[in-house]
């Protein structure tokens, strides 16, 4: 050893190793993020570069080991990020708020602390009156992701994920009109010298927008149809070029769908459930091998044919015609759907650790507060209270007696 370096050792001058400071107080959160297991679902609602902020900001995240892989998120990077790895789903449910894609399952229900908080989609017409029952149950305060606005009115992760869902599902469209699908045979588009393909639209929000964006760069021929005029001049406004668009009426729609090779169902609930605006009689004259897309089948879906499938077997035929009705679609592209899921949910976590804690956070944003459906063993959302004939309390209420 030199002179030199001793000497620097001596003195102030010589570098230490010293742990990397990280934020504590009083309001941090307990984050669990389990490994999903419905619906063959491949997305996770944080990733590791968020998980790194919410470590620094003092709040503690428990991954469960693999639960990001099927979205490319590997587990090295959730835990160079500073999460907990979990080998089982018991110590990611000893979190006291759970973060997941998916509700919740008969399994999970018998894993989560009783008075925990989770916030998971809703998917309202998958469930039985058991479900919201083993809810209550456990005392828990359940969130539908689906239903959360921003301080603006708007459902960011509707948006998010519809914006997601409408550029991917004329991808879907192409994949089952060729013939390697059994379809029709022919491209989503048009050629020189041969007629474009038909595509019919129904609803006017945002998955019909991105929809109609693909269909006009490829020279299909689209039509749009809605309940609502005001919907119908938001698109055409929207996307800057004339598309032919209608008010739902009977004559009109049937002859659209009879002469579609692609059928879409994007309109929303509005009361709960999707409305049926596609009757069995109206498929049964759709041309052999056409596809009708079910965008809004986690709902109830828009064709009366309609039943939920999965990524595994994504797809039946009834009447001749092709029936996708995957409910996650935008688990298809789990990669790009996770970082969107997480932009959105991070900024709220990171503004529930500061307003100190959900009630809190519930209590002082009526905006977040819309998303709840269940508090503490009690319902909070009137039309899933009516439709179960369950016992209902407004939230307004029961954090007003708390505060």
């Amino acid at each position: 050893m030199t002179g030199f370096e001793e000497l620097a050792k001596q003195t102030a001058l010589y570098p230490k190793e010293s742990p990397l400071a990280v934020k504590t107080n009083r309001n941090s959160l307990l984050i669990g993020l389990p490994k999903e297991v419905a619906l063959q679902e491949n997305r996770i609602a944080l990733t590791p570069e968020a998980v790194a902020i919410l470590v620094r900001n003092g709040h503690k995240v428990i991954v469960e080991k693999g639960a990001g892989e099927k979205a490319k998120f590997p587990d090295d990077e959730y835990s160079e990020a500073g999460a907990q790895i979990a080998y089982s789903p018991n110590e990611v449910y000893e979190a006291n708020l759970i973060l997941k894609i998916e509700p919740l399952i008969d399994g999970e229900f018998e894993m989560i602390k009783s008075g925990s908080t989770v916030i998971s989609a809703l998917n309202l017409p998958a469930h039985e009156r058991s479900y919201f029952e083993k809810i209550n149950e456990k005392s828990l305060t359940a969130f539908g992701y689906e239903y959360i606005e921003d301080q603006a009115g708007g459902m960011p992760i509707i948006r998010s994920m519809s914006e997601i869902a409408g550029s991917t599902v004329m991808l879907i469209a192409g994949e089952y009109l060729t013939n390697a699908d059994n379809g029709r045979g022919i491209i989503l588009g048009g050629i020189t010298g041969v007629p474009p393909t038909k595509v019919v639209m129904l609803g006017a929000g945002t998955v019909t927008e991105y929809a109609v964006r693909t269909c006009l760069g490829m020279g299909a021929d689209i039509k749009v149809f809605d309940k609502h005029l005001y919907k119908l001049q938001r698109l055409k406004y929207t996307v800057g070029q004339h598309v032919y668009t209608s008010i739902i009426d009977s004559d009109t729609l049937a002859e659209a769908i009879q002469r579609a090779d692609v059928v879409v169902g994007a309109m929303r609930a509005e009361n709960g459930m999707s409305p049926v605006v596609v009757t069995e009689e109206m498929i049964g004259r759709m041309k052999p091998d056409s596809i009708i897309i079910d965008v809004s089948i986690d709902q109830g879906g828009n064709f009366e044919t309609s039943r939920m499938t999965t990524h595994k077997h994504p797809t039946f035929k009834h009447m001749g015609v092709i029936h996708y009705c995957v409910p996650n679609i935008a688990a298809r592209v789990a990669y790009t759907a996770s970082m969107a899921l997480s932009n959105i949910f991070l900024p709220f976590l990171l503004e529930t650790g500061t307003t100190g804690g959900i009630e809190q956070m519930m209590y002082a944003n009526r905006w977040f507060m819309k998303g709840v459906y269940a508090h503490k063993g009690t319902l909070t959302n009137a039309y899933i209270a009516r439709k179960f004939n369950m016992r209902f309390k407004d939230l307004d209420l029961l954090l007003a007696a708390r505060f």
